[in-house]
């Protein structure tokens, strides 16, 4: 197909900031030849990758899944370029909520302790899971699998995380040992558009929140909870590492447990990735089997 890498951080850029203009402008060409390159590469692949209209810009298919391979193979290739000049790059870890809360900082410190000479950067990300696909990072923990499964995937289940309500230490309920979702039923619900753990789904048919609030981040998620705006609903994490003076958590004791995942490619694009999955197995309370990664559907807790 003659395909050049030119063409591929073309599509690659195009995704990343959602238009022709602001893709021209990182790659630092114009607008024409930005839209001469993708019909370039639509013709060599013999598909349309791009629907474009005055109004609007949308990735078929078929685009899609480029994008994403594109974002990869650049990442590869820079990787590969780094270690032929004889640099090594840290091993990159996303997550998009709590990481591992009261297991992370034990974890990291006996990596370190461990590995020395192959550090860990942990990123706190919107979208992992996107990031995993792009290269952007090398693993993700994630306790929300994605809607379609990527078969190049792995996914390794850890444990099992309890669920806990966050109230305002004002609230009525922030007194009580512990909750259930009946004592929930009524109130709005905050939810964060980073931590889809959470939804009316978990309260048995004919009861639920009297509304829910979606939230961009976990500050916004705190706010609304420590005014008294709303409740909350999270993983057991979120009070190890989000802890509020004003956000009382509580056990929620009539909700499922939320399963941590740790995701990887399955062919590394990091040589320490393989350890380091072996590391937080063994560095964890439970285990499960790494396996290809399932819908939402078969994972929900």
């Amino acid at each position: 197909m003659n395909v050049e890498l030119r063409h591929l951080r073309a599509l690659a850029a195009i995704g990343d900031e959602g238009s022709i203009t602001g893709a021209a402008a990182v790659l630092g060409i114009s607008q024409p030849a930005l839209s001469r390159t993708l019909d370039q590469l639509e013709r060599r692949v013999g598909t349309r990758l791009v629907e474009r209209t005055t109004r609007r810009l949308a990735f078929t298919t078929e685009g899609e899944r480029l994008k994403e391979r594109a974002h990869r193979i650049l990442g590869e290739l820079d990787d590969a370029l780094a270690e032929a000049a004889g640099a090594t790059r840290p091993l990159r870890i996303g997550f998009a909520w709590a990481a591992l809360g009261e297991h992370t900082v034990d974890l990291l410190r006996g990596w370190r302790q461990e590995h020395p000479r192959t550090p860990v950067d942990v990123h706190h990300l919107t979208d992992p899971y996107t990031a995993l696909l792009r290269g952007s990072v090398d693993a993700v923990f994630l306790r929300a699998l994605p809607e379609r499964a990527a078969p190049d995937l792995t996914v390794l289940p850890l444990y099992s995380e309890p669920r806990v309500a966050a109230v305002s230490r004002d609230d009525p309920l922030a007194a009580r040992p512990d909750v259930t979702l009946g004592d929930l039923t009524g109130r709005t619900v905050v939810l964060c558009a980073t931590a889809a753990t959470t939804s009316s789904a978990l309260w048995p048919a004919g009861s639920g929140p009297a509304a829910t609030r979606v939230v961009s981040n976990v500050d916004e998620w705190l706010t609304s909870i420590a005014t008294g705006e709303a409740v909350g609903i999270t993983a057991e994490a979120t009070r190890h590492s989000h802890p509020h003076p004003a956000v009382r958590y509580l056990p929620l004791t009539d909700a499922g447990p939320v399963t941590v995942h740790f995701l990887a490619p399955a062919v590394p694009g990091h040589p320490a990735t393989a350890a380091f999955r072996d590391h937080v197995r063994e560095a964890l309370p439970a285990t499960g089997t790494a396996h290809p990664v399932l819908s939402r559907k078969d994972a929900r807790a």
